[in-house]
């Protein structure tokens, strides 16, 4: 039970008047009348709100959040008292996460409900759990104010961000994906897979044109094909301690699972499998496989990997990966590239290709493009100029090699893996390199 702002406001005048009673004995009997209506005030008011004991509050809140994105929560509470309420509302959400929209003070109606809604942005991966909601509930002349904990305990997942799933799936569903930056150019009826005989349409290829099905029913059919179906993906999974850089809030870790979820999603679509195994961490291991619940079952895998402090050993990797799976696949490698990755690297991408076409890509610092477009300031800035200039010109160094062995990889920010992940994989597609 805390005082309320009104009562040490009435409490400070009261000793004010005391002060000048005893400067004039007049001002007794109203000092006196004062104190014994502030204490009957005040007990009345204690008692109502001792009864506030009918509080119930409900929380909406999905099971599962995605990582540094905002997510709406919102919170029901139930006055089944006969006298509105007046109350501070703190929601007992996992400790770490940015909540905008909290503490809140709203008023509840006698026998009524009221609702406000906050919006809740974890900032890790993992499992989590809301504790009941803290609540600060005013007598009614706000003489005092009693702590309350109210509303139910309940289990919380967060997840790689797939906000940007929801986002494809909604514009795809729309027919503007372009919108988003993805790029489909391949005209409808052409691929590399038969799909059926329909009629000849203005604009088809004479490569189309079926002719013996156009000489049996006496005018042109085409040929309508479509991409190739049931292709697998595998992602080789870094878990390495480069993997740890932070960009934009989120690691290169969380970035790569995000575009990972991203472009799953869209194999999926496409009718292919998708399987996924870490390596130089915590060892996981999915096999490429398609449905539904596919998304589901890498999120459950990964959700609460972190990367490691051990170095990235991609031969290790590439070992285990034609050891555990023979089958032709397109294996996605997303990593940090430095010079010295070459003795390991090398093998790896070669022993990879013999079975596996390779698309590899190597996240880059946002903060060596910002220190290299800075201006040059003093000695120091000058150093620092020189020495990012010297490791961008050995990376590059790496990424010319492998291209020239028949490996080129893509130089990424970030931000920009995911769809470029995606563009590359429907180009493969389209070209029947898979």
């Amino acid at each position: 039970m805390l005082p309320g702002p009104p009562l040490l406001l009435l409490a400070a005048a009261w000793v004010v008047l005391a002060v000048f009673a005893s400067f004039r004995p007049g001002l007794l009997p109203v000092w006196r009348t004062a104190g014994w209506s502030l204490l009957l005030l005040g007990a009345m008011d204690l008692s109502a709100l001792l009864t506030f004991r009918k509080l119930r509050v409900e929380r909406g809140a999905p099971f599962i959040l995605p990582n540094g994105a905002p997510t709406p929560v919102r919170l029901k509470i139930y006055n089944a008292h006969g006298l509105p309420l007046r109350l501070t509302l703190h929601d007992g959400h996992p400790g770490g996460m940015e909540a905008t929209g909290l503490p809140h003070t709203l008023r509840v109606p006698a026998r009524g409900w009221a609702e406000h809604t906050y919006r809740l942005r974890p900032s890790g991966r993992g499992a989590f759990d809301f504790v009941p909601a803290d609540l600060l509930v005013a007598s009614p002349l706000r003489l005092f104010e009693r702590a309350l904990r109210r509303g139910p305990s309940q289990p919380l997942r967060v997840y790689p961000d797939f906000s940007a799933v929801r986002k494809y799936a909604l514009m795809a569903t729309r027919g503007r994906l372009a919108q988003l930056g993805v790029h489909r150019k391949r005209r409808r009826g052409e691929g590399m897979e038969f799909h059926q005989l329909r009629e000849y349409r203005e604009g088809d290829a004479m490569r189309q044109i079926d002719w013996k099905a156009s000489a049996r029913v006496r005018k042109l059919i085409s040929r309508d094909y479509q991409d190739e179906r049931d292709q697998r993906i595998l992602f080789l999974l870094d878990c390495g301690r480069r993997m740890r850089a932070l960009d934009g809030g989120l690691s290169h870790f969380d970035h790569t699972l995000n575009a990972i979820l991203l472009l799953s999603y869209v194999a999926l679509r496409e009718g292919d499998g998708v399987g996924l195994l870490t390596f130089s961490g915590p060892e996981r291991w999915l096999p490429p496989m398609k449905g539904p619940g596919s998304l589901d079952r890498i999120m459950d895998l990964v959700h609460d990997l972190e990367p490691e402090n051990r170095a990235t050993d991609y031969l290790a990797a590439a070992e285990s990966l034609v050891t555990r799976f023979r089958k032709r696949a397109l294996v996605v490698l997303v990593t940090n590239l430095r010079d010295e990755d070459d003795d390991t690297l090398r093998p790896a991408l070669a022993l990879l290709r013999k079975r596996h076409r390779v698309l590899l890509a190597s996240l880059r610092e946002r903060s060596m493009d910002e220190a290299l477009q800075a201006p040059v300031q003093g000695f120091e800035s000058a150093l620092l100029h020189g020495a990012v200039h010297r490791y961008l010109a050995e990376r590059k160094g790496a990424l010319d090699r492998l291209a020239a062995l028949g490996s080129p990889a893509l130089d990424l920010l970030p931000e920009q893996l995911p769809l470029a992940l995606v563009n590359r994989y429907l180009a493969l597609k389209r070209g029947g390199e898979l």
